[in-house]
């Protein structure tokens, strides 16, 4: 069985990731390849500080109880779908921060991006595909993109109200767009899987 963590990019107490998250795990959860288990990892509910570990990822060395927990989640997964916003033209400072704790659970992996913003996210995702290659984490082409003005509806919302996030109504057309993403992930994910058994009976 394959499995795919759905990861939230954002922390923000009045995110709109949240919504996206749920629609991208209930639409993998119908559209998906068969024989894939889809599962939400909230950024926020592992409360991760600012990176406080003595050693660096690449030393495999962890020290803290809370970097151990998110290795141990992360390390649990075949591949990846970040739902990321973006943050003043690119990746929010949590989602980066979260990403550098870890380096070896991310090797030989497939990663896929979910992305929200005025500009759809895009610039962000450019971002992380940069830094995604250097976890050896195999990004796949296609991407859902969703803008903020045309896939929410604020309809009797005070714009001028912080919790006033819009409801989410993206078009049919993103779930096909995500089905042919988790379609990439699945299939890099398991051809690669070859790469991390060696690691894995180590």
């Amino acid at each position: 069985m394959t499995r795919i963590a759905i990861i939230t990019g954002s922390t923000r107490q009045h995110r709109r990731g949240m919504a996206v998250a749920d629609w991208t795990l209930k639409t993998a959860r119908s559209r998906g390849p068969a024989g894939t288990t889809y599962d939400l990892l909230d950024l926020a509910e592992f409360n991760l500080p600012v990176l406080d570990e003595p050693a660096p990822a690449l030393y495999n060395m962890y020290a803290h109880e809370h970097t151990k927990r998110w290795a141990a989640a992360i390390d649990s997964f075949d591949g990846y779908v970040f739902v990321t916003p973006e943050y003043n033209h690119g990746v929010p400072g949590a989602l980066k921060n979260a990403i550098d704790y870890l380096f070896y659970e991310w090797n030989d992996k497939a990663a896929g991006f979910v992305s929200y913003g005025v500009n759809g996210g895009v610039r962000a995702v450019e971002q992380l595909r940069q830094i995604t290659a250097e976890l050896k984490l195999a990004d796949v082409r296609t991407q859902v993109a969703f803008n903020t003005y045309t896939d929410f509806d604020y309809t009797g919302l005070d714009p001028a109200d912080p919790a006033a996030t819009g409801v989410f109504t993206p078009a049919e057309r993103h779930a096909d767009d995500l089905a042919g993403l988790l379609d990439e992930v699945v299939a890099w994910s398991r051809a690669l899987s070859s790469l991390r058994a060696p690691s894995v009976a180590a």
